[in-house]
């Protein structure tokens, strides 16, 4: 095979400087962030990394400066494998705006406009190429990039959302698997990989699976200090629940609302919208069109609520959402842990919301144990379900049950519902043991087994159909737990499968025994239950909130006025590029141009987040809307 082309070596002074300079020319910002630096000089220098560093915290500057930089010293094109077209959009369209060249290869092009994006790619004038992995393993694609290679032209492979090619990780994609090929095919061109969100067996998978045993691993921090996270009980009534939350907390404001089932999501978005909450349905199950049409609004307009199957989501750049709530419990702890961080990606004060109860942990194990898996990915697959319950059934901080699943230590956070309003608890001991003895009754008696609504019905002494069918108001366990409401009982039963005492199985999801069973039936282990509260909330945030005051929360009027005028401003050049409006300028941009009230370019170009290009295509209108003089 063909090696590239030798290039000439840069200055070792110009190669160190070089990504600084981009940073601040590009795209407006002084210095780099947490671990940025590190990584871009690996990547600058031709290595390859493998980077997890959590959403909001700047992944994309790691592989977008080295491109620009690369592209600079002679080496080329840098292609970006995303597995979303919403994503490459985004992303294109803010760097064509910060004035660095950029398209993109997908379903969405004319065969007219995928031949003209191929052209720029092969004469060297594209910077950042971004392609689904479909495309990148397409025989054209890599007659293309075997082309460039050639010429040494090839700048540089930047995998994102590389969890997916991850058999243990929560959103894996069969395509990614042949990606493995980029480094057999093209060995000279250095690679990174990059994820927000893998545990230590998704990280031994992605280096495996991608050949990435050479590339430095950089793992930044996993926490998001501005999320606040709230987990509550179902009630009576869910939706209830969370119309409460968004009234309460979030009114008007942007946000996500995921729901496990389609059906869940159209019924739940319909219900909303009859609440007065601006309200769209988002899932695979619907039009194409229609499916765009809704992702397009709530990136565009502001104060939207989509509610959504885990389809919507990944590569979401919006930086406003100011919550995430959860009406179904998610599968494991980096699917919520990934979808909780769409949220306050500005670095704003934001909510994660979630509400469950016995109904989705039985849910979640049925789908575990009747998936056509083996069993060692199902038994993986039942850790990672009681690492997330365990976290719902805390009682201590949940931001640090959170990190430690990651491998990372921290102190209590101090902003969750556990440590802004401690959890009441009580000695649930004689309560697990009348549950524990009913259940193996059951079995003892009738040699079946019955679903936690029988179960509840027996030990509260409530005479049914089936009690009578079965006889089981002779059991020695009926109604010994009549004390007991129906809701104490299903707090009960939902932290004893999450304990591992009992489990479910079977299509009706019957409950039996644990080993672990027998030492709490012996009076071996004692149990400190969490009291059962579907009225628990944690301190309201929302005196700090409210449209402009929860994205600029420390102006005063003046400025406050000033930051609203800029937003008008910023809508209105947003429609004309046909463009979200943070691409142009992120509220926190925005928001510093009001705080400082620059009186001229020199003053405007200081503000972090004002590039040159920016400069010379906004800044006199940006000075005309802040009413200062040119």
């Amino acid at each position: 095979m063909p090696v590239p082309a030798p290039m000439s070596s840069p200055s070792p002074d110009r190669a160190q400087a070089l990504p600084l300079a981009i940073l601040q020319e590009v795209f407006g910002y002084a210095s780099f962030r947490g671990r940025q630096a590190e990584i871009v000089e690996q990547v600058c220098a031709g290595g390859d990394a493998l980077v997890l560093m959590p959403t909001g915290g700047g992944k994309s500057l790691c592989y977008q400066v080295p491109a620009i930089a690369r592209q600079r010293l002679g080496h080329g094109v840098t292609v970006v494998v995303s597995p979303l077209i919403a994503l490459m959009q985004d992303q294109v369209g803010a760097l064509e705006e910060a004035g660095v060249h950029a398209a993109f290869l997908n379903s969405t092009l004319s065969l007219e406009q995928a031949q003209h994006v191929e052209r720029e790619m092969l004469s060297g004038r594209l910077t950042l190429l971004y392609a689904a992995p479909e495309r990148v393993n397409t025989p054209r694609f890599l007659a293309q990039l075997q082309s460039l290679y050639e010429r040494g032209q090839l700048a540089l492979f930047a995998i994102d959302e590389a969890h997916c090619v991850s058999q243990w990780g929560h959103d894996f994609r069969s395509e990614y698997l042949s990606l493995s090929l980029l480094h057999e095919r093209f060995p000279e061109v250095p690679r990174i990989a990059l994820t927000a969100t893998a545990d230590e067996l998704t990280r031994a998978d992605m280096v495996e699976r991608l050949a990435l045993q050479d590339a430095r691993v950089f793992i930044s921090s996993f926490d998001r200090p501005n999320i606040r996270y709230l987990i509550v009980e179902k009630g009576a009534s869910p939706r209830d629940q969370l119309l409460r939350f968004i009234r309460d907390e979030h009114e008007d404001e942007a946000g996500v609302v995921y729901c496990q089932s389609r059906r869940k999501v159209d019924e739940t978005a319909e219900w909303l919208r009859s609440q007065g909450v601006n309200a769209l349905p988002y899932h695979a199950g619907m039009d194409a069109e229609l499916r765009k049409r809704h992702q397009d609004r709530f990136l565009r307009e502001d104060g939207l609520v989509m509610v959504a199957t885990v389809a919507f989501g990944m590569g979401i750049d919006k930086p406003d959402v100011r919550f995430v709530a959860h009406l179904d419990l998610p599968k494991n702890i980096e699917g919520y842990y990934q979808e909780t961080g769409r949220a306050g990606r500005d670095g704003a004060p934001a909510q994660a919301w979630m509400a469950y109860g016995l109904a989705d942990v039985v849910n979640q194990r049925r789908m575990i144990d009747e998936s056509p898996a083996d069993e060692s990915f199902k038994k993986a697959q039942r850790g990672k379900l009681d690492a997330l319950l365990a976290l719902a059934e805390a009682t201590d901080c949940r931001r640090q049950r959170l990190l430690a699943y990651f491998g990372e230590d921290s102190r209590p956070c101090g902003n969750c519902d556990n440590c802004l309003n401690p959890p009441a608890t009580w000695d649930g001991t004689e309560a697990a043991r009348m549950a524990l003895s009913c259940i193996y009754r059951f079995q003892q008696i009738s040699g079946l087994r019955f679903g936690a609504g029988h179960l509840i019905d027996v030990l509260r002494g409530k005479e049914t159909d089936k009690v009578r069918q079965y006889g089981h108001q002779s059991l020695s366990t009926w109604g010994i737990g009549s004390a007991l409401s129906e809701q104490q009982w299903r707090a009960v039963l939902r932290q004893l499968i999450a304990l591992g005492h009992v489990f479910t199985e079977g299509e009706y999801s019957t409950l039996a025994l644990a080993e672990s069973a027998r030492a709490v039936l012996r009076g071996e282990v004692r149990l400190l239950l969490r009291q059962p509260s579907d009225t628990r909330r944690a301190k309201s945030t929302r005196a700090s909130r409210g449209s402009a005051r929860a994205e600029a929360p420390d102006l005063d009027s003046a400025a406050l006025a000033r930051f609203e005028a800029l937003k008008a401003w910023r809508a209105e050049v947003a429609r004309e590029h046909g463009l979200p409006a943070y691409v142009i300028f992120q509220n926190v941009t925005l928001a510093e141009m009001a705080r400082q009230h620059p009186r001229d370019l020199d003053a405007l170009a200081g503000i972090s987040g004002v590039g040159a290009k920016k400069l010379e295509a906004y800044g006199r209108e940006i000075l005309r809307v802040l009413d200062t003089d040119a």
